[in-house]
């Protein structure tokens, strides 16, 4: 079992001038501590759950670009960017060009979109909730298309592309990991199943209500011919500030025995007070842990 870290919060005491070097010690720090790979969210706002809508936030794949120039081995992903605020083809583009510059290192985390507030604040279009959905199914077929090189027209309902040229190629083969977030059964595990290499749910819900989305996703890849054994089962989740090493690896053994491949966590104090120190020792530890039907 691997683990990542995740980065959704860049109010720092230091302030903007610090942030560069803060974040860039974060991500040698999580190399450094063996960690699988390094998120950050794709939002231009932040986001309630972790502070007012005016803190400090940053640009998702610049943030991962200059993450790359400081590390040579973590992945590295945005968990995840909504289909709205960029065209699938520049999308596709961004995220081969931070595969080609890290050495292979890159992936495309993405869902339907939610964040109607920083949509609308920067002008950035917003359908219905129908409308997202369909337009993220087309980006996800463009993107297996760009990465295969096939630079025939896309015509789609909502996204037309003449020649959807990709040069140079991602490095990674067949492509950079795509990941589907959000745990909606209806639509998003359907996605996940027809076009993922990885799902990412919550563990908050507790280990009951991820067992049953992952039954869900299990039945949509019976439904749509796909192995259920392929897809990368991750889940996202807070460290608690008093969680120690133990408690963490016996965390990490629970969603090993439902079936999780990777958990990505957020540290309280990015990485102060020890806890990446704990955090360390904990993804050792899940080294050893072979997640349920592996």
């Amino acid at each position: 079992m691997r683990i990542g870290l995740s980065v959704s919060s860049f109010t720092w005491p230091e302030g903007p001038a610090r942030i560069g070097p803060t974040f860039g010690r974060i991500a040698r720090d999580a190399e450094q501590a063996g960690l699988h790979s390094l998120w950050v969210m794709d939002h231009f706002f932040q986001i309630p759950v972790f502070g007012p809508a005016d803190h400090d936030m940053l640009e998702a794949y610049a943030t991962l670009s200059f993450a790359a120039g400081q590390t040579g081995r973590i992945e590295l992903g945005a968990l995840v960017t909504g289909v709205t605020p960029r065209h699938p083809g520049v999308l596709v583009k961004t995220v081969t060009t931070l595969d080609v510059l890290s050495g292979g290192r890159a992936w495309l985390g993405i869902g339907a979109a939610w964040n109607e507030e920083e949509s609308r604040g920067l002008g950035i279009p917003f359908p219905p909730m129908a409308e997202r959905f369909e337009r993220l199914e087309e980006t996800l077929r463009i993107a297996h298309r760009m990465w295969a090189g096939d630079r025939e027209p896309f015509q789609g309902r909502h996204y037309r592309l003449e020649q959807p040229l990709n040069v140079p190629n991602a490095l990674r083969r067949p492509h950079p990991p795509i990941l589907v977030g959000g745990s909606g059964e209806r639509r998003t595990l359907r996605l996940v199943a027809r076009y993922g290499d990885a799902c990412n749910l919550f563990e908050l819900g507790g280990l009951e209500a991820l067992r049953h989305k992952l039954e869900v996703l299990r039945g949509h890849c019976s439904a749509e011919g796909r192995p259920y054994d392929e897809i990368q089962k991750t889940t996202f989740g807070q460290v608690g500030e008093a969680e120690s090493t133990g408690q963490l690896v016996e965390r990490f053994g629970r969603l090993a025995d439902e079936g999780i491949d990777l958990a990505i966590v957020e540290l309280p104090d990015q990485g102060r007070g020890g806890s990446m120190e704990r955090l360390a020792a904990a993804a050792a530890a899940a080294s050893r842990l072979v997640p349920a039907g592996r």
